[in-house]
């Protein structure tokens, strides 16, 4: 694992989530890409249904790069790195945290080696919606965001539909001169995750 910079990528009118793909794909092979696999990242919402609890919203997400592992992200900026069976004490917890149905949001697709990085790059569905496109950037050498943070730029440069990257995550403005951990990942996911619900409920109002 190294440092990853994690971005959406929005599905614009006349084009389709598989067309944005296959042009990634088309980009990552004629830069001697190689995949690597398939991966997938998936977020469940807890509502607590407790008047005096102060943490409302829990999101609980799995991710196949981290098999025995699940992230708890609290509304109160709190995280916890579970063990994996963290989500069946949830279901034993069903009357002070219950999810709502079709509430899951994932993303699943294709890895890519491309020397020191690895790309991900997949389709983000909430239920059987498809929301957008996620792709992931891991520089593997460092553990240290500002080491590669120029690296990670300009690889995201040669992506004809990569959005602009002038600056970090908001989650790892702070974070740049520290030693990168799995949960900062997560959290970007969880960042965008959030963004795409966000813009479904508006959706949904008008």
């Amino acid at each position: 694992m190294g440092v990853s910079c994690v971005q959406s990528i929005a599905i614009s009118d006349g084009r389709s989530g598989q067309q944005i793909i296959d042009t990634i794909s088309k980009q990552l092979e004629s830069m001697n890409g190689r995949k690597c696999g398939t991966f997938c990242v998936e977020c469940d919402t807890y509502y607590s249904s407790l008047p005096i609890n102060t943490v409302k919203v829990l999101n609980l997400l799995t991710s196949t790069e981290f098999p025995m592992t699940c992230f708890a992200l609290l509304d109160n900026g709190q995280s916890l790195v579970c063990d994996s069976t963290f989500e069946l004490i949830l279901h034993n917890l069903s009357n002070v945290y219950s999810s709502k149905k079709m509430s899951r949001i994932e993303v699943r697709g294709q890895k890519w080696t491309l020397k020191d990085f690895v790309v991900r790059v997949g389709s983000c569905c909430l239920g059987p919606s498809l929301k957008g496109i996620i792709i992931e950037l891991e520089y593997g050498p460092s553990l240290v965001p500002n080491h590669c943070w120029d690296l990670i730029k300009e690889l995201a440069q040669s992506f004809a539909d990569f959005p602009d990257i002038s600056q970090p995550n908001q989650y790892m403005i702070s974070r740049m001169n520290e030693i990168y951990s799995p949960i900062d990942t997560i959290q970007q996911y969880n960042d965008h995750f959030n963004t795409l619900r966000k813009a479904q409920t508006i959706q949904s109002i008008k």
